[in-house]
Formats: structure tokens, C-alpha cells, sequence
């Protein structure tokens, strides 16, 4: 692990994200952006200003089988609470 940035557990890439916009990966095919401001260790997170992307994926009817569109629906909202146990990923920014 990278001791130098104070980065010894997982966790800490989480704390250290406190305050700054995140990528979150959800099961269902749902994606968010948001700025985190607390989670706890089963990672239920509180975010602002999140953008939620839903992932339709639905089969053609009438056409090949096995053949599938996909739409994107997004919306905004203020401020949200993410239950942990449907958390896949966390993302924290980039830092150059």
C-alpha cells in the first residue's frame, strides 16, 4: 500500500474522497456521480449533486434471438442515501 499519501487501508481512499465528486457503480446496472460527504463501513454513503445513470438493456421483440437494446436514463437530484450492500465500486477523483 502506499504509505506516503497516508493510504494504509481501503477505507482510506474513501475518507480521503470525503467532499469530492465520486464514481459509484451499482448492482441493477445503475452508475452515479456525486459528491461524497459520509459513509460508513457496510459503505452506505450519503452524496449531493448526483447525476444517476440507469442501464436499460431489454430484448427486441420479433427480431433474432438473443438480440438486445440498450437505453440510457439519467437523472439529477440533490442529495441521496446509498444503501452499502448494493455498492460494486467507489471511484475516487483523479489525482494528478
Amino acid at each position: 500500500m502506499d504509505t506516503s499519501s497516508g493510504i494504509q487501508e481501503p477505507f482510506d481512499l474513501i475518507r480521503l474522497s470525503l467532499s469530492e465528486k465520486v464514481f459509484v457503480k451499482l448492482r441493477g446496472d445503475r452508475e452515479l456521480t456525486g459528491v461524497l460527504h459520509a459513509y460508513d463501513g457496510h459503505m452506505n454513503l450519503i452524496l449531493s449533486d448526483v447525476e444517476e445513470t440507469i442501464m436499460l438493456v431489454e430484448q427486441v421483440e420479433g427480431g433474432p434471438e438473443g438480440q438486445t437494446t440498450v437505453n440510457v436514463a439519467k437523472r439529477k437530484m440533490n442529495m441521496l442515501f446509498v444503501r452499502g450492500d448494493g455498492v460494486i465500486l467507489v471511484s475516487p477523483p483523479s489525482r494528478t
